[in-house]
């Protein structure tokens, strides 16, 4: 039976496409949902190409029943946050007890929590003495990053590290491993 899955993104939407890339083809996969707290967001454009249902979400709308039953109209099975940067509320993290996961672009539990996502991970882990950094999957709980761990890939950081390059290293990592983590949990 083919799963319908949700994509909660914020922002440019590369995670997104390349998911839905991913599983374009795939018989047991659907993307049937993305959902977005921005109207402008490069990820709803890509969603709009790509005839993916858009939903557009405040967060007080994220709290509201008529959220969920969006949710269950549209048959969702499994929920991937792909940077989405609003804390999802304590109903439907219970509605989806182990069924919804986020992508964090270090090894958590380092770097994590409020604010921290994206550039702001990358200029922190640049600003430490690590050697090493990477990404982590995880299921989401009721507090910013702290939910169990599913995978993590760790990555060198070199001696002249800078911004972008790191940025590069990360996001080469998150295209490969965040699809396959997601058709193995399902």
């Amino acid at each position: 039976m083919k799963k319908n899955i949700a994509i909660f993104s914020s922002g440019k939407g590369g995670n997104f496409e390349n998911i839905c890339n991913y599983f374009q083809n795939d018989n047991s996969v659907f993307v049937a949902l993305h959902v977005t707290n921005k109207l402008n967001s490069i990820s709803k454009t890509i969603a709009d190409k790509r005839n993916v249902r858009n939903v557009y979400v405040t967060k007080r709308g994220l709290e509201k029943i008529s959220f969920c039953e969006i949710l269950q109209e549209n048959n969702i099975h499994f929920i991937v946050l792909a940077g989405f940067l609003l804390k999802l509320p304590s109903r439907l993290v219970s509605s989806y007890d182990k069924k919804i996961i986020n992508l964090h672009p270090s090894l958590l539990p380092k770097f994590g929590g409020k604010g921290m996502y994206g550039d702001n991970v990358h200029l922190k882990v640049l600003d430490s003495s690590e050697k090493k950094t990477g990404i982590t999957i995880h299921y989401v709980n009721e507090e910013y990053d702290s939910g169990d761990i599913i995978f993590q890939k760790e990555i060198e950081l070199s001696e002249d590290e800078k911004l972008e390059t790191l940025r590069e290293k990360i996001r080469e990592i998150e295209y490969y491993y965040f699809p396959r983590i997601i058709k193995s949990l399902l």
